[in-house]
């Protein structure tokens, strides 16, 4: 009887175990999107620090990020346990404000061309003044990383919840606990490398000698001083993108009606010449153009509803 209770339990294990990895893997597909996006973010609120404090700044907002999971990860299961109706809600919120946050990015950097710039002087006076208090810039800097990363976190963690909302207690948790932890470790790791690359790329280009080796650790040097603002403007587009894309698909997948409409638009494309390519991207293509759209008409709600607000304090 004991061996069998002890097989048992080694087979809810091993089933548990195997219901985690399934559910982990399905969260990192959906959520994959938001990752550009939040390393763009993360990688541009540490610019402007000099390069020695770069990485201290990096694992300060880590251990920040770190707090903001440990916060969520408990009330998205006390959400999950005492009030699962909110989980759709909170989904469709957080597409909604996903396709917000990149329609303004996209309005700002049009509409906004002289304060971009600005930000961009703002940058370089803090990077060559002595004269600005770099610890308050820290600070400052610090602050706004784990602010903009709770948000990011939050909308990881509602979609974690989303996909294993009918799942036993111990799957919600491990699910929830693995992606919480892996995301972080993932995406600061990344922002440490990505923040360091022009001082490798420095660093590679100053090697002295006429040695091939050396050459070549001058001329890749070189290419990572090329390709590091490269990087970043990439990481901001893809970001951007990925916004549209998951937060749109949020919303239509959410309503019951945009679910089978972008599956009946599918089928009939997928009758048309080189209907099976296209079918397989006319989900990703309606899901943007969704999010484009949403995004706009958050955007024209939200400046509406501030201008009136900012009226009324004024009479």
């Amino acid at each position: 009887m004991a061996v069998a209770n002890l097989l048992a339990l080694f087979d809810d294990i091993t089933t548990l175990l195997d219901d985690v990895a399934t559910f982990t893997k399905v969260v990192a597909k959906k959520t994959s999107g938001l990752l550009g996006d939040d390393l763009a973010l993360n990688a541009e609120q540490v610019s402007g620090i000099r390069a020695e404090r770069e990485l201290p700044v990096v694992w300060a907002v880590t251990k920040g990020s770190f707090i903001n999971k440990a916060i969520l990860v408990p009330l998205a299961l006390i959400i999950s346990a005492f009030a699962p109706w909110l989980i759709m809600p909170m989904l469709m919120i957080g597409g909604a404000y996903l396709c917000f946050e990149g329609f303004e990015k996209i309005w700002h950097s049009l509409v906004h061309r002289d304060q971009v710039k600005q930000d961009h002087a703002e940058l370089l006076k803090v990077a060559t003044e002595q004269k600005v208090d770099l610890v308050e810039y820290e600070k400052e800097k610090i602050k706004g990383a784990i602010r903009t990363d709770f948000i990011l976190s939050a909308e990881i963690i509602v979609i974690t919840l989303g996909t294993v909302a009918n799942e036993p207690f111990l799957t919600k948790l491990s699910v929830l606990s693995i992606v919480a932890v892996v995301i972080t470790v993932v995406v600061y790791g990344l922002v440490a490398g990505i923040v360091k690359i022009d001082d490798a790329g420095l660093h590679l280009s100053l090697k002295s000698g006429d040695g091939s080796w050396l050459k070549f650790q001058r001329w890749l040097g070189q290419m990572l001083l090329r390709a590091a603002p490269f990087l970043m403007r990439t990481l901001s587009i893809v970001g951007t993108i990925a916004m549209f894309l998951v937060g749109g698909g949020i919303i239509l997948h959410g309503l019951h009606w945009g679910h089978e409409w972008i599956e009946h638009i599918a089928e009939v494309v997928g009758h048309w010449p080189g209907g099976s390519v296209l079918a397989f991207f006319t989900p990703t293509v309606i899901n943007g153009i969704a999010g484009v759209i949403i995004g706009s008409i958050v955007l024209a709600l939200v400046t509406g509803a501030s201008r009136i607000y900012t009226a009324a304090r004024g009479v």
